[in-house]
Order: C-alpha cells, then sequence, then structure tokens
C-alpha cells in the first residue's frame, strides 16, 4: 500500500483548519488539509437560507483579507463560505476536499500518527484536529415520534415554506433559534418559543456594534473559566442587526421556560422564564453599564442612548407562564430543536479525552505528544470559536509544533534553533 508522508496533518477544512494552514505555510511545514465536504461546508449545506454571520464583515474575518462590500454589512451565509474557499485560494491552501478522515493512530515502536482516509493512508508527525465545535447535532430525547408531527434539528431548517402548516415550536433561544423562531413569525406562522438561560448583549449602542465594545473593554480576551465549554448567546445580524428584546418577542409569539417532559401528548416547561430573561436583561445592562464608564473615562464623543435602558413592562408570558402545551390541541406540527452540539472525536484513537469524550488540552495542546486541537470554545479565551479569534489560537499552535520540531531537531554538540520560540 502506498503511503503518503507530511509533517502535519489538519483535519477539517473550515475558518479553524484554514487559520492553521496560513501559520503553517508561514512556518514553512509542509502539511496537508483535509476536508470531508467542501471548504466551509458547514455554511453551506447545515445551515438556513437566511443565515447570515452574527457579527459585522469589518470584524468577522481574518486579519489577512476584508469582505468585499459594506465592512458594516453582515455577510450572508453563503458569502461567508466564499470568503474561506477565496482565502484558501489567496494563500495557496494545500487544501484536499471529498476527503475524509475514518481513523487516526498513533505510530508503535516510531514516531507521529497514521491516518486512514478515504483516498488512502497519510502517516505525519503531528496531527491538528481541526473539526470544531458544531459537529453532531443535539436532539434531546424528550418526545417520541408521533405521527402528523415533525422533529428536527436547526441544522436541518431552511426556510417557512418547508414546514407543514401548522403551529411551530422551537426549543432554545440562543442567536439560532431566535433568528429562526423571528422568521417564522414574520411568515405569519403561530410560534412557541422554549427560552433557557442566554446572555443578551445589545446589537449596538452610542454607535458602536457590541463586537466593538467587547473589544474594547477586553472581553473577548477574557480567559477561558474550567468547567465552561459553552454560554447561550441571544443576538442576531438578521435584516440588517437588531437587539434581541424577548419582551418584543412575545407581542409576536407565545414564550415559555425550559422545555423540561412529554407525557400523554403534553409538552412541561419549566417556571423560569421570567427569571432567564430577567438574567438576560442584567446582562444587557451590565454591558451599557461598562460602555458608559467606558465613554466618560476616555472622554469619547459618542452619543448617548439613554432609550436604549428602556426594557418596557413585563408581558403576560413572564407574569402568568404557559407550563404545558397539548400539541395537538395547539396544532403544532413541527418542532425545531436549537439544542446545540456535541463533539465527535471517536476517528482519534488516541488516549487524548476525558471519561465523557472531552478533549484534554491545555490551549489546545493536547497531553498526546503530537496532537493538537483547534476551533473549540473558550480553548484560550472567549473569542476562540469565532472566525477572527480562531486565528490567533492556530499562530499559537504553529509556533508550538514549530519549537517541537527544533527539540526533536538536536543533534549533540548543535543547540536547537531559536526560531519561532
Amino acid at each position: 500500500m502506498t503511503v503518503e508522508r507530511t509533517e502535519v496533518l489538519v483535519v477539517g477544512g473550515g475558518q479553524a483548519g484554514l487559520a492553521m494552514s496560513e501559520h503553517l505555510l508561514g512556518s514553512g511545514a509542509s502539511h496537508l488539509v483535509l476536508e470531508r465536504g467542501r471548504i466551509a461546508e458547514r455554511w453551506r449545506s447545515e445551515r438556513w437560507d437566511s443565515l447570515v454571520a452574527n457579527g459585522p464583515a469589518w470584524h468577522d474575518r481574518f486579519p489577512g483579507m476584508e469582505f468585499p462590500g459594506d465592512p458594516d454589512a453582515f455577510v450572508p451565509k453563503e458569502g461567508v463560505a466564499d470568503y474561506f474557499a477565496a482565502y484558501a485560494q489567496k494563500i495557496g491552501s494545500p487544501m484536499r476536499c471529498w476527503v475524509e478522515v475514518a481513523e487516526v493512530s498513533r505510530n508503535q515502536g516510531r514516531p507521529g500518527f497514521t491516518a486512514r482516509t478515504s483516498e488512502g493512508v497519510i502517516e505525519a508527525s503531528y496531527v491538528v484536529a481541526a473539526t470544531g465545535p458544531f459537529q453532531v447535532p443535539v436532539i434531546p430525547s424528550v418526545v417520541p415520534e408521533i405521527q402528523g408531527l415533525t422533529q428536527m434539528h436547526s441544522t436541518g431548517y431552511r426556510n417557512p415554506d418547508q414546514l407543514a402548516e401548522g403551529a411551530v415550536l422551537v426549543v432554545g433561544a440562543g442567536s439560532s433559534g431566535v433568528q429562526i423562531a423571528d422568521e417564522l413569525a414574520l411568515a405569519g406562522r403561530e410560534v412557541y418559543l422554549s427560552v433557557g438561560p442566554h446572555d443578551r448583549p445589545p446589537r449596538a449602542y452610542r454607535g458602536r456594534d457590541f463586537v466593538w465594545w467587547l473589544g474594547v473593554l477586553n472581553l473577548w480576551d477574557t480567559e477561558a473559566t474550567p468547567g465552561v465549554e459553552h454560554t447561550t448567546i441571544a443576538v442576531s445580524g438578521a435584516r440588517g442587526g437588531h437587539t434581541v428584546d424577548f419582551r418584543d418577542l412575545a407581542s409576536r409569539m407565545t414564550l415559555v421556560g425550559r422545555t423540561e417532559a412529554f407525557a400523554e401528548g403534553r409538552l412541561s416547561f419549566a417556571g423560569d422564564l421570567a427569571g432567564n430573561i430577567r438574567r438576560g436583561d442584567a446582562n444587557y445592562l451590565s454591558l451599557l453599564d461598562a460602555a458608559d464608564d467606558y465613554v466618560a473615562r476616555n472622554g469619547l464623543d459618542l452619543p448617548e442612548e439613554p432609550e436604549a435602558r428602556a426594557l418596557g413592562p413585563d408581558p403576560e408570558c413572564m407574569t402568568d407562564p404557559l407550563r404545558s402545551l397539548d400539541l395537538a390541541q395547539a396544532g403544532v406540527t413541527t418542532i425545531i430543536w436549537a439544542t446545540g452540539f456535541r463533539q465527535d472525536y471517536s476517528w482519534l484513537q488516541l488516549d487524548a479525552f476525558t471519561e465523557t469524550g472531552a478533549p484534554l488540552h491545555q490551549r489546545g495542546v493536547s497531553p498526546e505528544p503530537g496532537l493538537y486541537f483547534l476551533g473549540l470554545p473558550w480553548q484560550t479565551r472567549r473569542g476562540s470559536s469565532f472566525i477572527w479569534g480562531v486565528w490567533y489560537d492556530a499562530k499559537y499552535l504553529a509556533d508550538h509544533i514549530c519549537k517541537q520540531r527544533d527539540y526533536l531537531a538536536y543533534a549533540p554538540g548543535q543547540a536547537p534553533s531559536t526560531q519561532d520560540r
């Protein structure tokens, strides 16, 4: 069997794999990037039709290339995927598409790893798992299969016309759930939205987008907290971008608490809706406070926006919450589970995971020598899983690989190179 060899094998051709490729090219390390579909495939085939980036074009990008067009626009999903494809061409990334990695194992009695792929065997000194956080859609096993009721994950939703006539329950009020529920309501659908704990930043305040505020307040660089894997954030770039306001949503749909259980045709909901909304409001107001303090300390000439603090009265769904729903009686024909993802590293036959399958790492460096992870939420900081944030984490990993390469190249009487150390 013919065996191909490379110094670094990067698995995943999305934003993480592409960022890694750029830094490896800069270090002179030979490498291959394998992608099981097209570049940034999930942006193209696993998101709804109207999805746009949640951050403006000037911010949600790599440092080496701007998006075409208005820098303050929120780029449609196909535009984001096209951007990554153009970036790969610009840097000359050794990307191979439509190649699936079935297994990676450590070589026995010699350095490196062996990867078995759909196009043959590849050996590498280093492996970077750059498959990101959005791997396997999670649908909780709450509601059984029921005739006349369609259940899908948010990755399966495309547009309102796709769904059967009737009411829709959207479970999960992060960015995906909120945007899908909003789109359905605007299309005239009757919508129920199950709202859990969340952060709710303003889309913009005092003339600056919230991503700018997180930057100047140094909140993007908040370091990872042990045990924190995901924070639900309700933010939207849809329709030019707007602040998610659950009180406004309550005027156009029915809000309920967390979905808890199902029995005899009825879903039951937790009595936490009011608390979840108020905690989201507190998060919103805290960012306004921090922004105002920053403006005052630095003497910035930014317009005041007192109306941003007007939250409005509590809607009836908060004061008299709906605790159960008979799906048939309510005419619910579709449930969309915007309930996130789990990671799947079953292809890595290596001792680098916790008992629950979570990757063991420090800033992406695995205890398994030569294995790295990239694109994880909170890998090093709050911004790690975002387009621009993963670029900086990739730089750290590329530097680490170069340092290890220098040590391994050492021979007695010859000092290791200090380049990139």
